[in-house]
């Protein structure tokens, strides 16, 4: 784990470093996908832009209205260069209806939208996984296997480590075997579907999981939920109706 780089006086966090990398080749991926599927680039680039910036904002107002009264003895820390004060459910939530509402202003098509965005997500996933190994987050349970990671005071499965081997297959996945024809936004449920399975998967050897009831882990439990909900929708899609073909329209 490697949470922090000393440089001079200057600290810098790690896992920072690898989402803003993990966003500059996401964008480079999502506007060249743009390109490809004949939309505005533009229009889709900014679309992510924005809905990265206001799901940001919102992630870390989310945060500071948790702890409130922290924010308000030291109002300058809501500037701090910390992706550990983030509240990310809240902001992925405010950035998404931000780019809904951008795309639908912008009558940008569905489904060739979803699959311009499918490349650079994935890629986004794989610096996400490197994050979680930087930073220590994410980490696995107590195992004996011989390639456990020392971890929190015990040899843990390196589920990080997990993480970015199924991130890098399933974007190898989507970017060398695309699903369906050009467009039609079946490559992007194929990402949906397997970064669910990944999860799913993954989940069973997670340390820190959050448990429902009597022992249902709440990630696998709406991982299974998206899965279903992916491949139901592939098979809406891959024979859609003339009057089925969706776009953001005003």
């Amino acid at each position: 784990m490697l949470p922090t780089l000393s440089i001079g006086s200057f600290v810098l966090q790690t896992p920072g470093l690898a989402l803003l990398a993990g966003v500059y080749l996401a964008m480079a991926l999502i506007e060249k996908d743009a390109a490809r599927l004949k939309l505005n680039k533009e229009h889709v680039y900014n679309m992510v832009f924005w809905g990265l910036v206001i799901g940001v904002v919102g992630a870390r107002l989310a945060y500071a209205a948790r702890y409130f009264s922290v924010y308000l003895q030291t109002p300058l820390s809501l500037f701090a260069l910390n992706p550990q004060t983030l509240s990310p459910v809240d902001g992925a939530l405010i950035g998404l209806l931000a780019a809904m509402v951008y795309g639908w202003r912008k009558a940008l098509p569905l489904r060739p939208t979803l699959d311009a965005l499918t490349a650079g997500l994935a890629a986004f996933m794989i610096a996400m996984g490197l994050a979680h190994l930087l930073s220590g987050d994410a980490f696995g349970a107590p195992t004996r296997l011989p390639w456990g990671i020392e971890l929190w005071g015990e040899v843990r499965h390196p589920t990080q480590v997990y993480e970015i081997i199924l991130a890098v297959a399933i974007f190898v996945a989507v970017r060398r075997w695309p699903m369906g024809h050009k467009g039609n936004g079946l490559n992007f449920l194929l990402f949906v579907a397997l970064s669910a399975a990944a999860r799913l998967f993954l989940e069973a050897f997670r340390g820190d999981s959050l448990i429902w009831g009597d022992g249902w882990r709440a990630a696998q439990v709406i991982s299974l939920g998206i899965l279903m909900a992916a491949l139901w929708l592939m098979g809406r899609w891959r024979n859609p109706s003339p009057s089925s073909e969706s776009h953001y329209e005003n």
